[in-house]
């Protein structure tokens, strides 16, 4: 785990950053050889953590869970922690991958429909001239088997990346870091989700295909955290607490 103090939102610890905290703690891994994956959480992240142990469990032990969503910022503000930010998956990558250019720093892309990650390299290749892509690969939409996640990680790690994007739906993108951070060689593990659409150009259809399962998970997860965080109040946790 990192240096950094977390919020205790409804057991779930969100780390105290905002973008240039969270670039600044990567970069301090990777300088220090230090190996650690990135969550990206909000209300869903959260609620679905309560309704699971191993993905609290994969939130907790990242290097960084970072704020997503607002409610995740306000939640760290009523905290005693000011300094917090929103933090999103798409806002991260940009960032990070800005710092990778001037670092050299190699990236792989993992995950996202047949073709996406590849489209993604091609348009982060545009944005950001001299990036360096070592690789990109979109698992089979079903569960795999244990000697094709052999395979797989045995391919991110001979690509020597240093950083590795994943995105994958929550909460099998957690599960999968938390599951893997211990065989995988790259420095940082990064899950970011719905940014593998939103840069490579995909915005619109993926919004265009599930609305409406979006809906439903707000309407079940929204107001049951608000009932529960006026009942449970977030508390800041520095990193000797954790």
């Amino acid at each position: 785990m990192s240096g950094i103090a977390r919020v205790d939102v409804l057991g779930v610890g969100i780390s105290v950053v905002n973008r240039a905290a969270a670039v600044h703690e990567i970069t301090r891994w990777i300088d220090t050889g230090e190996r650690h994956y990135v969550c990206v959480t909000d209300v869903q992240g959260v609620m679905a953590s309560r309704r699971d142990r191993e993905l609290r469990r994969a939130h907790n032990e990242s290097g960084l869970t970072v704020p997503g969503g607002t409610a995740m910022v306000r939640a760290g503000h009523r905290a005693g922690a000011p300094g917090m930010r929103q933090v999103t998956g798409p806002d991260l990558m940009l960032d990070v991958l800005a710092r990778a250019v001037e670092r050299g720093w190699t990236s792989y892309f993992y995950g996202g429909a047949e073709g996406v990650p590849e489209m993604l390299a091609n348009h982060l290749g545009l944005r950001f001239p001299g990036l360096k892509v070592v690789g990109a690969y979109s698992p089979p939409s079903r569960p795999l088997t244990p000697r094709e996640h052999a395979a797989i990680t045995a391919r991110i790690n001979g690509s020597g990346a240093d950083l590795l994007w994943v995105g994958l739906p929550t909460p099998e993108q957690e599960r999968w870091m938390a599951e893997h951070r211990g065989r995988l060689e790259a420095p940082v593990v990064l899950g970011v989700g719905t940014a593998f659409d939103s840069h490579a150009s995909r915005r619109s259809q993926s919004w265009a295909t599930g609305p409406r399962r979006l809906w439903q998970r707000y309407a079940r997860d929204n107001p049951a955290y608000l009932t529960r965080i006026a009942l449970r109040r977030p508390r800041l946790r520095m990193p000797a607490d954790r």
